[in-house]
């Protein structure tokens, strides 16, 4: 009976860490990795880094956007943001 009372701290410590820390980052990566699987040709976004436009081509990995600059490759972790979906939802 001591030596699981001597544990028990322990596997409260665990459990908590799980749920506050754990789970909330393994939750945000699988709604960040359907967000990407959802991207389209024509998708008005917006990347992590502020850059607006419009995805031209779409690869595995990587996704071609057209700005007003011109055309950028980048991986499609890089978007942060589609603003059709945006403007849809208010």
């Amino acid at each position: 009976m001591e030596e699981i009372s001597k544990f028990g701290p322990l596997l409260l410590m665990f459990v908590v860490v799980y749920f506050l820390m754990i789970r909330p980052q393994q939750k945000r990566q699988k709604q960040e990795k359907e967000f990407e699987s959802q991207l389209k040709v024509g998708d008005k976004i917006i990347t992590k880094s502020g850059i607006h436009g419009k995805i031209a081509e779409l690869a595995e990995t990587s996704v071609v956007i057209e700005t007003m600059a011109g055309k950028l490759k980048m991986e499609r972790s890089a978007i942060s943001l589609e603003l059709s979906k945006k403007v849809q939802q208010q």
